[in-house]
């Protein structure tokens, strides 16, 4: 709108200057060589104007003619880039697909058509297409060189610390994430691969500080932040119980707060309470995990929190938790251990019992196993749990990426990946018991009658057992002594 208006503007006045000059004529005289020429003013101006005009014009075609070299020098330099350009953009596109031949094909004629020109992306595309290719060695050299210029680190050092990563060179990959850090504190995969790394290693203070930084560059949201702070905290408990109990107590209740269903963190802080002669903050912070998520540790170490109980108020202590979560199973199996321990054969039984009917497991067969052991000495029932326990789903565990185990640890040691473990149960595999894969519990149970009133954590029931003579099981038995021993042992070290 503008130059439109100029334009008009421009014209209005040329306009006005001839109009100015129609209205007042006059006469311009040259003597030249004793030749004198006469004309009017207005054809004096018009005159000079249009030499102004070729003088204009014929400095512009001198100028041309010397750059026409340069010109098309540039128009050929300018279509080469622009080829080179295009097959620097296919083989992008043929490496995220995968495609290795036509990748590197692409990055053969874009070296060709750009060997004059500092592209970056050309030595990008080198190294990516070598990874394809397999050859890690020259991925590697071109990472490197990526890494030595200041336009290009941050891509080279990302390319060095995977490739560290893939040898399982933790130092070397710790080292190129704290250089990224550094670089920019920004970026996500290095801030993430240092707090990993600095765990993994140990180094939990210097992980805290790497948290702290990303919560305050919102790179992690303050739920997840919680979350991680309380595994790292765990984690640092976990290394200080044995030489610093304080300071693993400190630690360990800061978890607890910020992740209540943490089982690991209360256990340790639990532990460190223990040793420092503080059994009833122990089960206090017990029982607030227990709240949050019952776990047979928690009940095993809550149990056996004071040592110089006796089975009797070791019995209570697990009736008092299984009240914080009635009708649970870890609850009634809590009270069935203790009753067991304590020679409540009935009340161990019943609590078992109803663990069976709530999550028909491997321990809890065994369990009923010992029970029997203990009571009757039936050794033909005894059997009959030891078979159902061969063919039972297996316990929860812990499991992280595959790796299962009874200890927790803040971080997978298959990835290296923060607050993987997770306490979960394998799927249950199908019995094939014949004619009694139907009701599994049929036969057995048949010799327990039971009241019509489910007896409750707080409850002492009192089923008899009747005479019975069962015959040998069907299929043969492995001994399975070793697996009795091994969930025998609910003893906890402090």
């Amino acid at each position: 709108m503008l130059r439109i208006l100029a334009f008009f503007l421009i014209v209005l006045a040329a306009g006005l200057g001839f109009a100015w000059l129609a209205d007042n004529p006059g006469s311009v005289s040259l003597v030249w060589q004793g030749q004198e020429v006469g004309t009017s003013f207005t054809v004096f101006v018009i005159v000079e104007m249009l030499l102004v005009a070729g003088a204009i014009a014929l400095f512009w075609l001198v100028r041309g003619f010397f750059k026409a070299p340069d010109r098309v020098t540039r128009f050929f330099s300018n279509r080469r880039r622009d080829k080179g350009y295009r097959a620097l953009s296919a083989g992008m596109i043929a490496a995220g697909a995968g495609d290795a031949l036509t990748a590197r094909r692409m990055t053969t004629q874009a070296a060709k058509l750009l060997k004059n020109r500092r592209e970056p992306m050309l030595r990008f595309l080198d190294a990516q297409t070598a990874l394809i290719e397999s050859d890690h060695a020259r991925a590697r050299s071109i990472f490197e060189t990526l890494e030595a210029e200041p336009e290009t680190r941050l891509v080279g050092l990302r390319g060095l610390f995977l490739e560290a990563e893939r040898l399982g060179d933790k130092d070397a990959a710790r080292n190129y994430a704290e250089r990224a850090v550094r670089i920019a504190p920004h970026v996500p995969w290095a801030g993430g691969a240092v707090l990993d790394l600095k765990a993994a290693q140990g180094d939990y203070d210097g992980a805290l500080a790497i948290l702290e930084a990303q919560r305050d560059s919102r790179l992690v949201d303050k739920a997840e932040s919680r979350r991680l702070r309380a595994v790292l905290l765990t984690g640092k408990a976990q290394g200080l119980a044995d030489a610093d109990p304080t300071g693993a107590k400190i630690a360990a209740r800061e978890a607890q707060k910020l992740a209540p269903d943490l089982t690991p963190a209360a256990v340790v802080a639990a532990k460190a309470m223990i040793r420092l002669g503080d059994a009833k903050g122990a089960s206090k912070a017990l029982e607030s995990a227990w709240k949050a998520e019952p776990h047979p540790e928690i009940a095993a170490l809550y149990i056996h929190a004071r040592p110089a109980d006796g089975v009797a108020e070791r019995l209570k202590r697990a009736r008092v938790l299984a009240a914080l979560q009635p009708g649970h199973v870890e609850s009634r199996l809590a009270v069935a251990h203790a009753a067991l321990d304590a020679r409540e054969f009935a009340l161990a039984r019943t609590e078992a019992l109803a663990a069976v009917d709530a999550a028909p497991r491997e321990s809890v067969f065994l369990l009923l196993a010992d029970i029997e052991d203990a009571d009757t000495g039936n050794e033909a029932l005894v059997r009959q749990w030891m078979s159902r326990a061969l063919h039972a789903p297996k316990d929860p565990t812990w499991d992280a990426d595959g790796v299962t185990g009874r200890q927790w640890l803040p971080v997978s040691p298959a990835t290296g990946r923060l607050d993987a473990f997770r306490w979960v149960a394998p799927k249950p595999a199908a019995l094939a018991l014949g004619d009694e894969a139907a009701d599994p519990m049929r036969e057995i149970t048949s010799h327990y009658p039971r009241s019509s009133n489910s007896v409750s954590a707080n409850g002492v029931g009192s089923p008899k057992t009747g005479e019975m003579t069962l015959g040998e099981t069907s299929r043969p038995v492995a001994p399975i002594a070793e697996a009795k021993a091994d969930h025998r042992d609910q003893t906890v070290g402090v």
